[in-house]
């Protein structure tokens, strides 16, 4: 393991990643994933609630569809300005306002009986109030921890339980919701976030902004591109828009495996169990400076595995092969931790929000064409194995480029 010392130099150890208890042992950061992960499992509720809420009053699985949407939308808008509100103003106080203030929309959400206008509206607003708050956190994160290896396994521990509690959550959600309703359940979605402002209000202590506040709304979007090695980082990010078609054509791949209906559910939690699995044992086996050096590589392995798709495997296969592409995709945890250490303090928010909407258009963009493609050629396993075909041949010269700029000290954190 590589730590960085006060004067520059490197001070090697024998250990491959600190040991899980030096990030735990930060009570800043126990309130911090405390707070996301319980609101992560509350989220989950309202997605299912509303799903629920909207078919039974409309009968349309077009606007339950839409409302599955609005969890991305909103996000895309907000992760470019709203973000920026975490570089202009105290992190802590923009993410304890921003929990509060979802806290007070899921609660108006859950009166019984509210119009299907307000519900969107007030939805909308909800998540359009988490992008400040989500910067504020990602940009805490690297404020707490100055050492680059606790930062990376704090992030592989959020990576890990964000994706169980999402898993979780969505299986449990439908019997949960059918059980207690869907206003009780949107009733503890907002309590989440309510317990969350408190936690980080109580647990972390106060900063001041990181930036002067003069700075243009969005002149972090020029210093990002201005910068060669954040740029890659965007770029290896934007690979997982690939990876990811097979969770929009999960329905259509189980039937061409000839498989019922009860495989999308296995098809869709293949690649978040390979997620967790593969960052616990990058965390466990490998340092910090080799997840960094094999970056170019990491980013290929997922793109690999869908190819396989073009052997035609069984519904086994084809489930190991999601896992593996789930188990080698957890290289972004690296990718995004790199990403915040190396941009300057004072816009690490805005630039967390230029990070997390250029991977989110990815996603959805991707899994859009591989819609299109599909119905095309008719053939769900054929796109698959076209996506990690074109991937692969996105990823070589994105590797390279890593592989000549990756080598580069990154600047101190601030």
């Amino acid at each position: 393991m590589f730590t960085r010392s006060g004067d520059g130099g490197d001070e090697v150890t024998t250990r491959a990643t600190p040991r899980l208890r030096a990030v735990l042992a930060n009570h800043e950061f126990r309130a911090l994933w405390f707070a996301e992960t319980q609101s992560m499992l509350g989220d989950q509720l309202t997605i299912v609630a509303l799903a629920i809420l909207i078919f039974d009053r409309t009968g349309s699985p077009l606007l339950s569809a839409v409302v599955y949407s609005l969890t991305f939308l909103p996000a895309l808008a907000g992760g470019l300005g709203l973000s920026q509100l975490a570089d202009r103003f105290p992190r802590r106080a923009v993410l304890v306002t921003g929990s509060f203030a979802q806290a007070v929309l899921i609660g108006l959400m859950a009166l019984p009986g509210m119009p299907m206008g307000w519900l969107f509206a007030l939805f909308v607003l909800a998540r359009l109030a988490n992008a400040p708050g989500n910067a504020a956190q990602n940009a805490l994160g690297r404020e707490i921890f100055a050492d680059d290896d606790v930062y990376l396994q704090s992030q592989d521990l959020r990576g890990i339980t964000n994706n169980t509690a999402m898993l979780a959550g969505l299986a449990a959600g439908g019997l949960l919701v059918t059980g207690i309703g869907t206003s009780w359940a949107l009733a503890i979605d907002a309590l989440t976030f309510l317990v969350s402002a408190v936690a980080v209000r109580l647990m972390v202590r106060r900063r001041p902004p990181a930036g002067d506040g003069g700075a243009p709304w969005f002149g972090a979007v020029r210093q990002v591109f201005g910068d060669e090695r954040l740029r890659v980082l965007l770029y290896l990010s934007w690979l997982v828009g690939l990876a990811v078609i097979p969770e929009g054509l999960a329905a259509p791949l189980a039937a061409q495996l000839g498989a019922g209906d009860q495989a999308v559910g296995w098809l869709l939690a293949a690649d978040p169990l390979g997620f967790v699995l593969g960052t616990f044992l990058l965390s466990r086996y490998v340092s910090t400076e080799h997840r960094r050096k094999l970056l170019g590589v990491l980013a290929a392995l997922p793109l690999a595995a869908l190819a396989a798709f073009a052997l035609r495997p069984n519904l086994w296969l084809a489930l190991i092969l999601l896992a593996l592409a789930g188990a080698t995709g957890a290289y972004v945890i690296t990718v995004s931790a790199t990403f915040i250490t190396w941009v300057p303090n004072d816009i690490r928010g805005s630039a967390g929000g230029l990070y997390r909407t250029g991977l989110r258009v990815a996603q959805g963009v991707g899994v859009g064409i591989g819609g299109l493609v599909a119905q095309g050629i008719g053939s769900a396993g054929t796109t698959v194995a076209l996506a990690g075909a074109v991937g692969l041949l996105l990823a070589v010269p994105v590797g390279f480029a890593w592989r000549r700029v990756g080598a580069e000290p990154g600047p101190r954190p601030s």
